[in-house]
């Protein structure tokens, strides 16, 4: 925590309305409170009080860090070509450039091709390993749709760490490093976190988490037990939907004819069925070839999961398409006699399931995997509110908004191989190196830290991450006998490690408590005509609002308890 500060000598733009474009309540605070400003789309500004909750953040970051690795800096401008090694060169979002002599570069999103050239030229020998080494560096993304302030950005600092072993063994001890200390950082930060089973999208590798914090402006969808410990990402959480309520078996597949039923609702009340006993059907083109995904009919296709199972990007088939491949229009198909290649939802492997016959108007009773129709099964649905919990089989899921704030990846070889970083074994036989690699964003800590803890006036900042730890406003001129009591109160606190906004503007005081309340010190302690009067002073808890009148005496030891209370 840096030391105190007069306000009058500092730069404190608050302002009393929220931004036009602010949605997220971090974007409306953190503007309003005078921390940041927006330069351009997704493009920030730190201002002074916002550099520091940014660089109490990066401190608690690099405290913990460094109990495991190794800090270093590595730049955002890279040559291209080690970029194009990885098979990465043409990913979404990469900023692109060419210098003056036509070499091609590339911005930084992320870091995971320097440290391996790093590793490669650095590491040769297993008594090299294991190894950690991280930094905080500039991250660079052409993000097409920046939203919610300084949560999804163009610019922005990550702290990127990278785990270098022997082996999956080595790999998962490094992995368990970095859990516990993330567990501490976020700990540290006064966040509410959880740590999810998550994709690992362009990253490749093993497996991995992110840890997400609970809010109503999250991205992410995470999914949680209402009885164990489960949690997911949405993309790739499991459950056990209810059972379907199925009509009797039948020995073939029967046609009825269903006019106007093109949806599943309109399906299963006009035959008088569970939804859930329905199988729906979506045409999608890969490739340029139709390819027909089912899910149960009161399920929903899940995009990430399809293309994971397609092994790549999908689109909706068009009507035309549909017609031309099916023979029937839009909420008449299905899979029995297609000739195309079907990929089915678990839930539709067994029992019998009504699905469209092909035939505009028409459908089939008595659909049954296997019997009627091939199929490659996935798990293709969207895990919904109220579903069972698959891991312990009694809890209820909830589906909640949330923020990441970090992930952790097991990459094994996915980069060592293409650049070559190898060790020697003790027979002398060279192995590629296996890779973790592991990232928070100081800013998003910084902006869960204030949709977690925000009421009606403003920011209620954990003591970790306040810009100062004490907003003292002082009522009066520096010619009042108040003021030199006020500098004795703030050297008090000061000795006692705790740092002074004095706000001796000359602002009213009604102004100066609002900012107070916006900006959002754990304490604030004010001094008027009473302090020199009758010896007291107000001490006000920012968490809650709680104040008491207090005799100077009591005041230092007042200000720290609810400083260690934050």
């Amino acid at each position: 925590m840096s030391g105190s500060v007069d306000a009058s000598r500092y730069l404190i733009p608050t302002l009393k309305d929220d931004p036009a474009d602010a949605e997220a309540i971090s974007h409306k605070l953190l503007v309003r409170g005078g921390f940041v400003r927006q330069v351009g789309a997704g493009l920030y500004t730190y201002l002074p009080l916002g550099w520091k909750v940014l660089q109490n953040a990066m401190g608690i970051i690099r405290e913990e860090m460094d109990t495991i690795g190794l800090e270093m800096l590595m730049p955002v401008l890279q040559p291209a070509e080690l970029w194009e090694a990885t098979g990465r060169s043409n990913v979404d979002n990469l900023f692109h450039l060419d210098d003056s002599s036509g070499k091609h570069y590339v911005l930084a999103m992320t870091h995971e091709e320097c440290i391996t050239w790093h590793a490669a030229r650095t590491i040769r020998s297993y008594r090299e390993l294991p190894q950690i080494w991280y930094h905080q560096q500039t991250k660079e993304r052409d993000e097409p749709r920046p939203r919610g302030g300084i949560l999804r950005t163009r610019e922005f600092i990550m702290k990127d760490s990278y785990s270098f072993d022997r082996d999956l063994e080595g790999l998962e001890e490094s992995y368990a490093k970095h859990r516990v200390v993330y567990q501490r950082i976020f700990e540290r930060s006064g966040l509410e976190t959880f740590a999810i089973e998550a994709d690992v999208g362009m990253m490749g590798g093993h497996g991995g988490e992110e840890f997400v914090a609970p809010s109503p402006n999250g991205e992410a969808d995470l999914v949680r037990c209402s009885n164990c410990d489960y949690a997911a990402n949405v993309e790739v959480a499991k459950s056990r939907p209810r059972p379907p309520a199925f009509p009797p078996t039948l020995d073939a597949p029967e046609e009825v004819e269903t006019p106007g039923a093109t949806t599943i609702d309109a399906l299963a009340e006009y035959l008088g069925i569970d939804p859930a006993a329905t199988a729906k059907a979506m045409p999608i083109v890969v490739d340029g070839q139709v390819v027909l995904a089912l899910v149960r009919g009161d399920h929903r296709l899940h995009e990430l999961k399809t293309q994971k199972a397609l092994g790549g990007p999908f689109r909706a088939a068009e009507p035309a398409e549909i017609r031309e491949t099916f023979g029937a229009d839009p909420g008449s198909i299905g899979p029995v006699g297609t000739g195309v290649r079907v990929i089915a939802d678990e839930t539709l492997r067994d029992g019998q399931f009504v699905g469209g016959a092909n035939r505009t108007g028409w459908h089939l009773r008595g659909v049954e995997a296997g019997r009627d129709y091939q199929a490659e099964f996935h798990d293709l649905r969207e895990v919904a509110e109220g579903d069972t919990c698959a891991v312990c089989g009694t809890g209820t899921l909830h589906i909640e908004p949330a923020i990441e704030v970090g992930h952790i990846f097991k990459l094994g070889t996915r980069y060592t191989v293409p650049l070559n970083a190898n060790y020697l074994d003790e027979a002398g036989k060279e192995h590629p190196i296996v890779m973790g690699s592991y990232g928070i964003g100081p800013a998003r800590i910084a902006a869960v830290a204030v949709e977690q803890h925000h009421d009606e006036a403003g920011i209620a900042w954990p003591a970790t991450l306040a810009p100062f730890h004490v907003h003292m406003v002082v009522i009066g001129g520096a010619d009042d006998p108040q003021f030199p009591i006020a500098r004795e109160i703030q050297r008090t606190l000061e000795a006692d490690g705790l740092s002074v906004l004095f706000d001796d503007r000359s602002a009213s005081a009604g102004s100066r408590f609002a900012d107070a309340e916006l900006i959002g010190m754990p304490a604030r302690v004010t001094v008027g005509k009473r302090t020199a009067t009758d010896g007291t002073a107000d001490v006000q808890v920012r968490r809650g609002r709680e104040q008491r009148s207090l005799a100077v005496a009591e005041v230092a030891a007042a200000v720290r308890a609810a400083v260690d209370a934050a």
